[in-house]
Parts: C-alpha cells; sequence; structure tokens
C-alpha cells in the first residue's frame, strides 16, 4: 500500500507543470523534475518531502488560531522538518509541532518559532531579499568542482539564513561562509546532512 501510495503523489508531483495555478504554488511553484534532476535526494525521499510538506500545511491549516492568526513557515529536506515564523504564545508553538509530528518519513522536526506577533508585509519581503541574495551569491561559488547551488536549500526568517541540503564538509564551509557574507544576515543556521 505504501508503494501506491508513492506512486500516486509521484505522479500527481508530475503533473503539477500542467495544473498550474494556487496548487503549484503551494508546492513551491518549481517544475518537480527539473528541481529533482539536479538533487541528491533520490526520487523517492524528495515525493516522501512533498507530500509531508503538502499533509503539515493542510494540518496546520485546519487549526484555524494557527493558520489565521500567526505565521508558520514549513520547509521539508530528506526528512527534516523547519518550523520558523511566529506564534502569539509559547502554547501555539508547541501546538505547531505536536500537530505537525508523526507524518511518516518525518525524521527529525527542528522547531525554530518565534514566540510574538507576526512580522509585517515589509520584514518578509526583507527576509524574501536576503534569501535571493544568497541564492545569487551560491551562483558565483565556482572554486569547487561540480558544486550546484540547486542542491541547498535557502530560507531566510527574522535575518535568520536557514541551510539545508546534502553537502560535503567543503561545500558547507563554502556555502556557510557565503551566506553569512551577506548583507542583512544576522545568523546562518545550518540543518545539512554531510556526504563525507
Amino acid at each position: 500500500m505504501h508503494h501506491r501510495k508513492r506512486i500516486a503523489w509521484l505522479l500527481l508531483l508530475l503533473a503539477l507543470p500542467v495544473l498550474g495555478g494556487c496548487f503549484a504554488a503551494v508546492v513551491g511553484g518549481a517544475a518537480v523534475g527539473a528541481r529533482a534532476a539536479h538533487d541528491r535526494r533520490d526520487i523517492g525521499s524528495y515525493v516522501d518531502d512533498k507530500r509531508i510538506y503538502l499533509s503539515a500545511y493542510d494540518t496546520l491549516n485546519k487549526d484555524k488560531e494557527l493558520a489565521l492568526k500567526n505565521r508558520v513557515v514549513i520547509v521539508v529536506y530528506d526528512g527534516v522538518m523547519l518550523l520558523a515564523g511566529e506564534v502569539r504564545t509559547d502554547e501555539l508553538k508547541q501546538r505547531a509541532e505536536r500537530l505537525v509530528s508523526g507524518f511518516e518519513g518525518t525524521r527529525r522536526i527542528v522547531n525554530e518559532l518565534a514566540v510574538g506577533e507576526p512580522v509585517g508585509f515589509w520584514s518578509r519581503r526583507r527576509d524574501n531579499t536576503i534569501t535571493l541574495h544568497v541564492k545569487t551569491a551560491l551562483l558565483d561559488l565556482t572554486s569547487l568542482e561540480g558544486f550546484d547551488p540547486t542542491r541547498v536549500n535557502v530560507t531566510t526568517v527574522h535575518r535568520t539564513v536557514y541551510l539545508m541540503g546534502k553537502v560535503t564538509r567543503e561545500e558547507d564551509e563554502a556555502v556557510t561562509g557565503i551566506a553569512r557574507d551577506v548583507s542583512g544576515v544576522e545568523k546562518v543556521v545550518k540543518l545539512f546532512e554531510y556526504l563525507d
């Protein structure tokens, strides 16, 4: 049965470029085939991560208090789930983690939710700009033969840059150094898995 579920998710994800619109935006807007081709995860892990991501957002959206009055950002990479953003109370922080716990394939949850008022549009825009600048800076990393910057997931919340992906120690050092040097970055959190 698990094999059938995985195939169903894979077919759904492969159909996303055809479906377009809102659903593609929920998944991240990238064509699955193009991203998966550059990814170091096997296709099964890639599909599992997308399934966990969609299921976690669906579950959180059913909790109207969390969904409407707080901001929870979810990123899943190789079974590691990052929760970032802002919730108004510590109880809501714990509730968010409880709600997304237990999905098959989740190996670890990193709860980086800040307790406080959700930030406004301009703060979120600043974070998105930092993410873009880090990704652009990684394109200039030519000193590592065969390095593909699309293999590093970059997420910025509260000027903190979260780095995820499967990398070598040498890639980690180079990527982290570049991220730290980007204007506006206050902190870098590495959630890498190492190939060596």
